[in-house]
């Protein structure tokens, strides 16, 4: 296995705009290329956009989604992969042959689609289905899986993934800067990011604060950390349809320490080398040797009904946040 070089991005998504955040990831792609990656990653429907998506009735789901690997999107991709001789992961809603709806992130290189992954907990619009299967798959030489936003919160999702195989985990989102029971949680002024050139300082610390940055940091690191992975965190920056994001896109090494990050107030890309060797270094590597599966097999297994509480969906400007199952 050799060293891979590996760039994650943050850009301001537009709403509904496939054409336009394609013309983005084209331009973040050429960028990360020529910082010597083989492999870029954007955060979780960055193709199609995020939030705007709880308003959506289920045919204009459907108008949204695409067939995958037909629909243009991969198409798109592909062309990106080729005139960049770069791999490319992006986030996109999928719909099926048979009008099933899913949040699907792809990974696409100048052949066409590598591999396939849908959201298992997804929650931004009724009409969506959970995805029902782990992906790991070969990628120059490593073994990689994804997981998307929620998807990580729900640590099993992420030891299981590990467990699999893959020494690099794609994670994916459009997170922070939203309500929660959390002590320093919430919303952030959208006029913080409309006057950022005039005032960046205000916006900083927002943005690193608990809303944001410091509550990333309370779990993201961990999940590499205690699985012995790297982790590919990709997020948007701005305004997300009403909702402010705070990007800090990130790759961690094994020991959960960052190896690059974006802390641009804008659209960025950064790139981290991943040494091989960090893997079986790392204390993760040791802990999952040292698994006793016979303590706890019957206890992960036992059964569960599913349940799944987001508060911070917000109807529309000006409504109270309400609570979702």
């Amino acid at each position: 296995m050799q060293p891979l070089r590996i760039a994650t991005a943050q850009f301001e998504n537009a709403s509904g705009d496939k054409a336009g955040n394609l013309a983005v990831i084209r331009s973040l792609s050429a960028e990360a290329a020529r910082q010597g990656a083989q492999v870029v990653a954007f955060h979780e429907c960055s193709i199609t956009g995020y939030t705007f998506a709880r308003h959506l009735s289920r045919e204009q789901m459907l108008d949204l989604a695409e067939l995958i690997p037909e629909g243009e999107s991969i198409r798109e991709l592909t062309r990106i992969a080729q005139d960049n001789d770069i791999v490319v992961l992006a986030g996109l809603f999928e719909k099926d042959r048979e009008d099933r709806l899913f949040k699907a992130y792809v990974c696409v290189d100048k052949n066409g689609l590598v591999a396939k992954y849908r959201k298992l907990h997804p929650f931004i619009n009724p009409h969506l289905l959970p995805g029902n299967e782990y992906v790991v798959f070969d990628l120059l030489g490593w073994k990689c899986g994804i997981l998307i936003c929620y998807d990580n919160n729900v640590v099993e999702n992420v030891r299981a993934t590990a467990l699999l195989g893959a020494d690099i985990i794609f994670m994916p989102h459009v997170t922070m800067m939203t309500p929660s029971t959390r002590p320093g949680a919430g919303f952030a002024d959208p006029a913080l990011w409309h006057h950022r050139e005039n005032d960046p300082t205000s916006l900083r610390l927002e943005f690193d604060g608990l809303k944001g940055r410091a509550w990333l940091m309370k779990w993201l690191p961990a999940r590499a950390y205690d699985n012995g992975v790297f982790v590919v965190f990709s997020n948007p920056i701005g305004m997300d349809d009403d909702q402010l994001k705070n990007g800090c896109s990130m790759i961690l090494d094994p020991f959960g320490d960052i190896l690059a990050e974006c802390r641009k107030l804008g659209d960025e890309v950064v790139t981290a080398t991943l040494s091989p060797e960090k893997l079986e270094q790392a204390g993760g590597y040791r802990y999952r040797k040292a698994r006793r599966p016979d303590l706890y097999r019957e206890v992960l297994g036992q059964e569960h009904q599913p349940e799944q509480k987001v508060v911070w969906l917000n109807p529309g400007p000006g409504e109270a946040p309400r609570e979702v199952k």
